[in-house]
């Protein structure tokens, strides 16, 4: 993390970080005012923004409890999250000059891999025009709502687990599969589990 911080976000914030590690807590409003020489309403404003910014945390319901999670003079540690490269474009038709400047994507921009993420197996062809295939596993991140047009993971009449694009018809919900060949679903009942985010294929 490395908030865009003002120079005088950043002087209140460095003044808090050496109060603490002189002291063990933090000063008060009082105090900081006094040395920043401005005003209390100013030191709050400054740390509102912080806190906004991630630069910091504070429990509200104890004094001195200015927690500092940003430290802008601790040296920058390179990441050692997973990646891969992006080595550039290639067009699917006609030749072009290969990009040898490598982007590093960390994977979690791919796949998340916070709680609210999971993957699912699909088994058929009800989704094939939105190019989801047999085989394919799909990144779904849990939801019990949906909008028009998302694909959904649903248990419909309380059996059956699909694979759908979900509609609001008037007072009924239609689960339209993307293929041609297959009737869309009206369910009595419908769970909503997840929404897809991304689509896997491996080619064996």
């Amino acid at each position: 993390m490395n908030p865009s911080l003002t120079p005088k976000q950043l002087r209140v914030l460095r003044y808090f970080r050496d109060y603490r590690d002189e002291h063990g807590l933090s000063p008060t409003l009082e105090e900081a005012a006094a040395e920043l020489g401005v005003s209390k309403i100013t030191i709050r404003e400054h740390l509102t923004h912080l806190q906004t910014k991630g630069a910091i945390a504070r429990d509200k319901a104890r004094a001195r409890s200015v927690t500092i999670l940003f430290d802008p003079d601790a040296p920058e540690v390179e990441s050692t999250e997973p990646s891969v490269r992006i080595l550039g474009s290639i067009a699917a038709g006609v030749p072009i000059e290969a990009i040898e400047d490598a982007e590093p994507v960390p994977l979690t921009e791919l796949i998340p891999t916070d709680d609210d993420v999971y993957l699912l197996n699909v088994s058929g062809k009800s989704m094939i025009e939105d190019h989801i295939d047999d085989g394919d596993l799909v990144v779904v991140r849990s939801a019990n709502t949906a909008r028009d047009g998302d694909i959904v993971v649903a248990i419909v009449d309380g059996e059956e687990a699909t694979l759908k694009r979900f509609y609001r018809e008037g007072d009924r919900v239609r689960l339209q599969p993307a293929n041609e060949t297959m009737q869309p679903m009206y369910p009595e009942t419908l769970e909503i589990r997840g929404i897809v985010e991304g689509v896997i294929r491996r080619f064996h």
